[in-house]
């Protein structure tokens, strides 16, 4: 028996079978990750028929039959992601959404893209609590309780809660730039919006007693990338926050995204995952204090002035979003889709490698495509990176990416030796 946690990768025959290399669910530690559930028949293998609220009622299905599957409830969903191709969808699928989740609501982001596969019109994905943990025939902590939040000083909802606590991480709901006080989008440009969408992750994170600096990643989605560097402009105005993060140069890892539409017609929408030091109960006193964010650069993988390639917190690894530039020269790789998908890989395993760990530990792969029919090629290329098909993913079709790359990967990576206490 290990006294280690272990990743454990899982199909369950109730569930649609994956249509690329990949899991539909995978667990490490007190987390599950699901893998985008499509609206597929799980009997004939096809999209069912119908429009969005027929697809988003398959899709919700498809959750609930992983979800219970692997013996928990739809209740232990933290984190439920939505991708629609059309904005406008967005109320349909808040209704079966609301069918589903009745009393307890999780966190939540939407994003409007250009296309997902298989020409779907929704997808989902979910991160589950686990709270019996993944040490081989050793149940951690069964008993370990989710810890729900919403302050009145950032916009509350009724579709989702503002952050969820489950174990050693908190998981905020995507902020969009909303006055809490009026309840409207603010009023200005893209800059203003930015920064409506940080004060908003601030008031949350303050909310639960932590600093913006313990937040570990953080996703930008735009609908027009060329604003980045005016949003990047005021996120250096709030990363990094305190004296501690300042002196150590400490930024989290990110994901910078173009999105075709968000909700409310904001141009900028903000998403953001929180280290959770003291835990959730009733996880003993000396287990839960003390625990350090450990952030991590190699020259080895191409170095951004703005986050971190990879910041670890307890049992996870989270990795900023891979172009596909090689770090000798700085510059986007020749070559077409499978070039580039090659380059990006590489520079997750580089990462990877630089922190002692093996590709084998990946848990969640995102790949963020500029033309869906590309996932056939990219696929060829990411089964020689994970040959067992292991980690679970989510592919989605974008309006455009940084630099004018055609993909972008991003990755959650087990860590099983966790990081320490401070001293």
């Amino acid at each position: 028996m290990s006294d280690y946690n272990a990743v454990l990768a899982r199909n369950p025959e109730q569930a649609p079978k994956p249509i690329g290399p990949y899991s539909q669910s995978v667990a490490f530690s007190h987390y599950n990750n699901l893998a985008a559930q499509l609206p597929i028949d799980p009997e004939t293998g096809e999209v069912v028929s119908g429009g969005v609220k027929e697809q988003a009622t398959q899709v919700l299905a498809n959750i609930r039959a992983v979800v219970e599957a692997i013996d928990h409830v739809m209740d232990d969903v933290v984190r439920l992601s939505v991708f629609v191709t059309d904005i406008a969808d967005v109320d349909a699928v808040d209704a079966v959404i609301a069918t589903t989740f009745t009393g307890y609501v999780p966190t939540r982001t939407t994003v409007a893209v250009t296309a997902l596969p298989l020409g779907a019109v929704v997808q989902m994905d979910a991160l589950l609590s686990n709270g019996e943990g993944t040490i081989p025939d050793a149940p951690q902590a069964g008993d370990l309780v989710k810890v729900v939040d919403n302050t009145e000083r950032a916009p509350r909802s009724p579709a989702s809660s503002q952050t969820v606590a489950f174990s050693h991480y908190n998981n905020v709901s995507a902020q969009l730039p909303i006055d809490p006080a009026t309840g409207e989008l603010v009023a200005g440009g893209v800059a203003d919006q930015a920064a409506q969408c940080l004060a908003n992750i601030k008031a949350v994170v303050q909310g639960i007693d932590v600093p913006l600096d313990d937040i570990v990643r953080i996703t930008i989605f735009l609908t027009n990338l060329s604003d980045i560097d005016a949003v990047n402009e005021v996120y250096s105005t709030f990363f990094p926050d305190t004296a501690i993060a300042r002196t150590a140069g400490y930024l989290p890892a990110r994901t910078v995204v173009e999105a075709s539409a968000l909700p409310l017609g904001a141009l900028v929408q903000i998403e953001a995952v929180v280290s959770h030091g003291d835990g959730t109960p009733p996880q003993a006193v000396e287990d839960r204090h003390g625990l350090v964010i450990r952030a991590h650069n190699t020259d080895s993988a191409p170095r951004s002035p703005l986050s971190t390639q990879t910041v670890a917190f307890s049992h996870y690894n989270h990795l900023s979003a891979q172009l596909p530039i090689d770090a000798a020269t700085g510059e986007l790789v020749a070559g077409g889709v499978a070039d580039q998908a090659r380059q990006c890989l590489v520079n997750i395993k580089a990462i990877v490698e630089s922190i002692d760990h093996a590709l084998d530990d990946v848990v969640k792969v995102n790949l963020f495509l500029t033309d869906i029919a590309d996932t056939a090629a990219v696929d060829e290329v990411y089964s020689t990176f994970f040959p067992g098909g292991v980690p679970a993913r989510r592919t989605v079709c974008v309006s455009a990416l940084p630099g004018g790359a055609l993909i972008q990967v991003d990755a959650v990576v087990a860590n099983a030796e966790g990081t320490p206490p401070t001293a």
